[in-house]
């Protein structure tokens, strides 16, 4: 048995159900549609480069790999490679043919540092270090049973503070991407992220087809946002944050919970079964909040780093 490496064909709906169902299987933690998917390949910014690639055994995709620059760091030259094989495909060879053709990728384009995500399992992480990676950070994966647990109760906003939906936003979202890009900017990670250019986080943030504006919750304070939650959703049962955050000078009044826990109220009235969130393992406060919610952490992930050259 052949395995060969190629990349995704956007235009192949069977192509892109089969990506889709490699990744749920190697890391059931996370919401992809072959939808969301084809419209990441058709909208990413064209300075990204993103290539994702399938590895294939007789003609059945077993592995994929999300290939691509970090173009929104003010550091140029970084890239990152995540690969992840069907959890019953592993040991043939999938995974190293995946690494190869991304790093050839890559380097042609100049990167100097290449970023990987890692599942933190002995098998996993002994691979990344053969391959000359080494360990960085690490994050958790956190579910929230929407359905059998107990959120936590509503609670009254304070003088001053209004809850608003994302849809109250959309005739101008500019407001809501001048808080993304605040709450990124400080978001511990080892690649710095600027968020700098408006049309890139429309097509890429808001108006991506998991986004659901009337899941976000946005808390105002004298008609400026003050903190958010940004909801995704899978159009089925399935329903996530990708960011809360407050900006720096209405932090510490509780202003992110607030705003989070309306989200999942409102998101399990909707009938969403499951909530699932990622923390940085170096965000305290956010590990906190999600705690209190009654998340549980479901597996973790260690950034590994190689520089190349």
């Amino acid at each position: 048995m052949t395995v060969t490496v190629r990349e995704l064909r956007a235009d192949a709906r069977a192509d892109l159900e089969a990506y889709v169902r490699v990744r749920d299987l190697a890391l059931p933690f996370m919401l992809y549609s072959p939808d969301s998917l084809a419209y990441d390949l058709t909208h990413m910014h064209p300075d990204a480069h993103y290539r994702p690639l399938v590895a294939e055994e007789d003609g059945e995709v077993i592995g994929t790999a999300q290939v691509g620059l970090v173009y929104d760091s003010p550091e140029p030259g970084q890239g990152y490679v995540n690969v992840y094989v069907h959890p019953e495909r592993t040991g043939r060879g999938a995974g190293t043919l995946l690494v190869n053709a991304a790093e050839e990728h890559l380097a042609a384009l100049g990167v100097s540092r290449l970023y990987a995500w890692v599942l933190d399992a002995p098998a996993n992480r002994a691979f990344a270090e053969r391959r000359g990676y080494r360990a960085s950070r690490s994050a958790h994966f956190l579910l929230l049973d929407l359905a059998n647990g107990t959120l936590p109760p509503l609670e009254t906003p304070p003088p001053g503070v209004e809850l608003r939906t994302g849809a109250d936003f959309e005739a101008d979202p500019r407001p809501l991407f001048e808080l993304d890009a605040a709450t990124v900017a400080d978001e511990p990670s080892d690649v710095d992220n600027e968020f700098t250019d408006y049309e890139a986080w429309l097509r890429e943030t808001w108006h991506h087809p998991l986004i659901n504006h009337e899941l976000t919750t946005v808390a105002v304070v004298d008609g400026r946002p003050a903190a958010f939650s940004l909801a995704r959703t899978d159009g089925r049962s399935r329903y996530g944050t990708v960011m809360t955050g407050t900006a720096r000078d209405f932090r510490g009044r509780g202003l992110a919970k607030l705003a989070k826990n309306d989200s999942l109220h409102r998101a399990r009235a909707a009938g969403f079964t499951e909530a699932v969130t990622g923390n940085d393992a170096g965000n305290g406060p956010m590990i906190a909040i999600n705690k209190w919610f009654g998340y549980e952490t479901a597996a973790t992930e260690v950034r590994y780093v190689r520089e190349l050259g």
